[in-house]
């Protein structure tokens, strides 16, 4: 037997075939119908000719028709490229071509932008349209998966074959795109799944399933066999009334969300009982934060994890028993990787000392496509540099202190400075550009422009926040701009983003 992702909907669906497994907007899925659907379409992309190993886009707000093609893709042999539903027709294009996809999955809500970007795309083979009258430069996706076969597929996909690109902004700006098997993330699975014991669930995934942290999420349900309850986006009336109609027993969020969803003026007109337990992550949570949230569920257990997705997704986790004990804390390594923080010589810290988190064993991922530079840089000795500064203390627990990169985390999601910061020296009038992050109790962070206008050129905040907005996708765009004469440097020309960051805060915005 070759154990890979798509053999565990397989399993569930022999072992659990009535349960359900998937509800959107109301309709529920039972995991032999998923299965036989994914069955359906899986055979009919190797009749358009889909061979083993073969990159494959998506592009799907949460929807079952996106968890049907995931493991169509798999079962099929295929590599998954999924690709965020946020993102501008340029961040597409990029990854479309440098990952070399030769099918694109897509539905009705992106007609416009494939459209745009299909005909620049030499590699691409085909598109499949989900929606109810197919263009003529796409197959139908529905014809497919009504004219396929519900036996299983008969190609063998092994551990080292590759499961997905998922790509991640580059501190050069490039998007990097983190090659990752079937291996990897399957172990990542079994991290989550051997760390909280707990009976089949209903779980409101909130996390886009195009990022790592909702991939890891759906999959390990689906080995789990839980009902999983898909909602589009982050709307607080819908997640609250979601929470009560469907009986949500576990739900993952950001701290952003946490304090939004604390506040809702409707809050109390909801029953959020049924809640057992909750998952944080994508920034560290705030001792208020915390507060809140028992607030928000008061049956409930929680638990802090961090990671990224070099890792297969989590590294460290905070169980619910130490939850409330450590402050700003992101727990121990979770048991199917080693987790240590290490000097610039590669010993392991002391307590109390600062040092970089690296990251060893089968969660780590091949390697970043199409760049040997990047992951000759990451990927070291055995082990994955992740670029994070953090601290132990006397209990062998980590605090992340700060990140090398400069990642700027905004609303749960990983924003670069380098990529904004290419698109503002794009602009005729801007002369030198640095982008920082400046603490925001909404959103964990804010983006911050500091920019040097052109001599003689009259600029203002909002030309180069709509510039941005044109060009990035929307919460990548600087939220405020600081006009200065110059940027501080170092004596060899670097830009000190650390100074930017001491004056930035104290400054204001023009």
């Amino acid at each position: 037997m070759k154990v890979n992702i798509g053999y565990f909907l397989t399993r569930t669906a022999r072992t659990n075939p009535a349960r359900e497994a998937l509800v959107s907007e109301g309709e529920g899925t039972t995991y032999r119908a998923l299965n036989a659907k994914a069955n359906r379409l899986s055979h009919g992309l190797l009749r358009l000719g889909l061979e083993k190993g073969d990159k494959v886009g998506t592009l799907f707000a949460n929807s079952p028709e996106l968890v049907v093609t995931y493991f169509a893709v798999l079962k099929a042999g295929g590599v998954l490229v999924p690709l965020n539903p946020r993102l501008r027709a340029e961040e597409l294009f990029y990854m479309m071509d440098h990952s070399e996809a030769k099918y694109l999955v897509f539905s009705e809500r992106f007609l416009k932008v494939v459209t745009s970007i299909q005909d620049r795309l030499p590699g691409l083979k085909l598109a499949i349209f989900c929606g109810k009258v197919t263009p003529g430069n796409a197959v139908s996706y529905h014809d497919l998966i009504e004219q396929g076969s519900e036996g299983e597929p008969d190609i063998e996909v092994c551990e080292d074959d590759g499961f997905a690109i998922v790509y991640t902004a580059g501190t050069t700006g490039t998007p990097k795109g983190v090659l990752l098997t079937h291996r990897n993330f399957i172990w990542g699975m079994l991290n989550q799944n051997t760390s909280y014991h707990l009976p089949p669930d209903r779980s409101l995934q909130v996390f886009p399933l195009a990022h790592s942290a909702g991939l890891i999420g759906l999959c390990t349900r689906m080995m789990r066999g839980d009902t999983i309850v898909l909602i589009r986006g982050a709307d607080l009336e819908l997640i609250l009334d979601t929470i009560q109609r469907e009986q949500i027993t576990f739900l993952g969020l950001v701290p952003t969300l946490s304090n939004a969803l604390s506040q809702a003026p409707s809050l109390d007109r909801y029953d959020r009982g049924s809640v057992r337990l909750v998952g944080s992550g994508a920034a560290i949570l705030p001792p208020e934060t915390k507060k809140r949230l028992s607030y928000l569920f008061p049956n409930a257990e929680f638990f802090d994890t961090y990671g990224m997705t070099e890792c297969s997704g989590p590294i460290t986790t905070l169980g619910p028993k130490d939850f409330f004990r450590k402050k700003a804390c992101v727990g121990k390594g979770f048991p199917y990787h080693e987790v240590r923080v290490v000097n610039e010589e590669g010993d392991d810290v002391k307590v109390g000392e600062v040092g970089e988190i690296i990251v060893s064993g089968p969660t780590i991922m091949a390697g970043y496509y199409k760049n040997p530079k990047e992951t000759k840089e990451t990927l070291r000795n055995g082990y994955l540099f992740t670029g994070d500064l953090a601290r132990l203390d006397e209990e062998g627990f980590v605090y992340i202190v700060d990140r090398k990169k400069d990642i700027i985390i905004s609303g749960g999601y990983n924003v670069y400075p380098k990529e904004i910061e290419d698109v503002l020296f794009t602009h005729p009038k801007v002369a030198e550009a640095a982008v920082i992050g400046i603490p925001d109790k909404k959103w964990g962070e804010t983006i911050r422009a500091v920019v040097v206008p052109r001599k003689h050129q009259e600029i203002t905040e909002n030309e180069i926040i709509d510039f941005c907005k044109d060009r990035l996708a929307s919460y990548k765009k600087p939220t405020s701009v600081l006009f200065v004469d110059a940027l501080p440097k170092s004596p060899v020309g670097k830009v000190l983003k650390r100074v930017l960051r001491q004056e930035g805060q104290k400054g204001d915005a023009k």
